[in-house]
């Protein structure tokens, strides 16, 4: 799907009606960007109940920390 928008003068963007139908985004969605190269991902917030059960079954020992990652 390709759509495109304008950013206004008050430096708003309209995010096309078939990108809100194909992603199920809803008015009043909290959303986070995230800087990509000359881009930007726009990625919506999860609600709580949704990270429900996410880390279910992980090890407490054995992860990575920051320091030994290149």
């Amino acid at each position: 799907m390709s759509a495109s928008a304008r950013l206004s003068t008050k430096y708003q963007i309209s995010i096309p009606k078939a990108v809100r139908e194909e992603q199920h985004w809803e008015a009043g969605q909290e959303f986070v960007f995230i800087p990509k190269g000359k881009g930007v991902l726009v990625i919506p917030v999860p609600e709580l109940q949704q990270l429900a059960g996410l880390a279910k079954g992980a090890k407490r020992d054995g992860f990575r920390d920051r320091k030994d990652r290149f």
